[in-house]
């Protein structure tokens, strides 16, 4: 088998069959960190470090790890510099999903077969530049070639959301909906808190110095999101804490926290217990679909996050939480009455997040996440998935990411694992060939259709 050839990751001729039958199925992408705005604009890119590498910190990392200094990664050395710097030690990058989806890239959606190298990274730079130039590499163009029909950004519960006014508006063929994110506002014990409530409260036109106020904001923004199509929320959460608060006593939390004054471990743990029971009621009284990332211990490297903030490539998984304890009494809460997805960042999680889905209908397994969209990651997963839960109520591909070329990239690696998983269980006599079909096909497109978009 060659490097990525039409045969890549599929291992049998069932799970050749099977891919061909899902590989030009619309995306369906409900979770995203696009930028609406660079797609609402369609002014397009001028190199191939920014479409690459300029916004993903998966690159990052990984040049950070082959000692390529912090000035050609995220510093003010030019792009050209960066990308000749990142093709120098890319050859280093083979096994890791990053080495993949990157070559995906310029096979699909440039046409060019060279391996990145420093041999190659001149002629490549300069291909890429060329074909950026063209019309059919604009992000609405390229957004359309890749096939995707749907597609939700997370957003923070303050965004104006001009922009995806304006793509409701002037875009055709593509709906981009935002998704409501708000974890700033749950996070009482962070820094820059009480600003953002501030901030808040500017944004609703509510008086944010009551705790009323404060819910009214957020009920405010939430409607705001509905209105312009929104269907889901997306909840980032090291560790789900749920059961019964007493609205006094989180109307005292807030208005300590509101004059700065220094919160209880017990306080915050109670703030956060009260306020998921309110985004469940929201969520469950728009029929909106609840996304939980769990498991993800943000900027743990304290360097980094200070010289650039978060999202800069210093985050860790963990399995020291108790997800099972913490997701009880919000589970039962809302049992039958919200559609909740579950994501988990640590593998040791899967057994808990399989059987938590087993147990509540309403409950589906996410795509897996972060580390774990690798070829290795999602086999391990589905196959896991398939003995514990139904794999066929698996929510569905997401992308996760924060740069439009490696939609597709990221897809198709997705829908070329799955075939092979079961294309797997077909040649062992597990599934019959026409239940595989239907499975995949349900998991690639008519599952998160009928759970997000229906």
């Amino acid at each position: 088998m060659a490097f990525l050839d039409e045969n890549y990751l599929l291992q049998n001729e069932t799970s050749k069959v099977l891919y061909e039958s899902v590989k030009d199925l619309p995306i369906l992408d409900a979770h995203n960190h696009g930028d609406v705005k660079e797609i609402v604009e369609n002014r397009g890119w001028t190199d191939i470090w920014q479409v690459e590498a300029e916004t993903d910190h998966y690159v990052w990392e990984l040049m950070r790890k082959r000692g390529v200094p912090e000035e050609k990664i995220t510093g003010k050395a030019s792009n050209k510099e960066k990308w000749m710097a990142l093709a120098e030690v890319f050859p280093n990058f083979v096994g890791n999903p990053t080495y993949e989806w990157i070559h995906l890239d310029l096979k699909r959606r440039f046409h060019i077969e060279d391996v990145i190298s420093k041999y190659t990274a001149e002629k490549i730079w300069q291909d890429t530049s060329i074909a950026l130039k063209q019309q059919s590499m604009k992000p609405q163009e390229l957004l359309k070639s890749m096939n995707v029909e749907v597609m939700c950004t997370t957003n923070d519960i303050t965004d104006d959301l001009y922009y995806h006014q304006k793509a409701k508006e002037k875009i055709e063929g593509i709906r981009i909906l935002p998704t409501w994110r708000p974890d700033k506002a749950m996070n009482i014990e962070k820094k820059g808190w009480k600003e953002f409530v501030i901030d808040l409260g500017e944004v609703t036109n509510e008086n944010v110095s009551t705790f009323e106020g404060f819910m009214n904001a957020l009920y405010k923004t939430h409607k705001k999101f509905q209105e312009l199509g929104g269907v889901a929320s997306d909840h980032g959460i090291y560790e789900p804490i749920s059961y019964f608060v007493e609205k006094e006593k989180v109307k005292n939390i807030y208005k300590k926290a509101m004059e700065s004054k220094e919160l209880s471990a017990e306080e915050i743990r109670d703030f956060k217990a009260y306020l998921f029971i309110e985004y469940g009621k929201m969520n469950s009284e728009s029929n909106w679909v609840m996304q939980l990332h769990i498991g993800a211990v943000r900027d743990y490297r304290d360097k980094l996050y200070n010289r650039l903030g978060p999202d800069s490539g210093g985050d860790v998984s963990t399995n020291i939480i108790n997800m099972a304890e913490g997701l009880k009494y919000f589970l039962n809460e809302f049992d039958e009455k919200l559609k909740i997805v579950l994501y988990c960042l640590d593998p040791s999680l899967y057994p808990t997040a399989a059987t938590l889905a087993r147990a509540f209908p309403n409950v589906s397994l996410g795509a897996p996440w972060w580390f774990n969209d690798s070829p290795f990651g999602m086999e391990t997963y589905l196959k896991y998935v398939a003995t514990v839960d139904l794999l066929g109520n698996l929510a569905g591909m997401v992308t996760d990411s924060r740069k439009l070329m490696s939609y597709g990239s990221r897809t198709e690696m997705f829908r070329r694992e799955l075939s092979n998983v079961v294309g797997e269980m077909v040649e062992k006599g597990q599934i019959p060939v026409r239940e595989a079909f239907n499975l995949v096909r349900g998991i690639c497109y008519y599952r998160p259709k009928e759970l997000f978009f229906d």
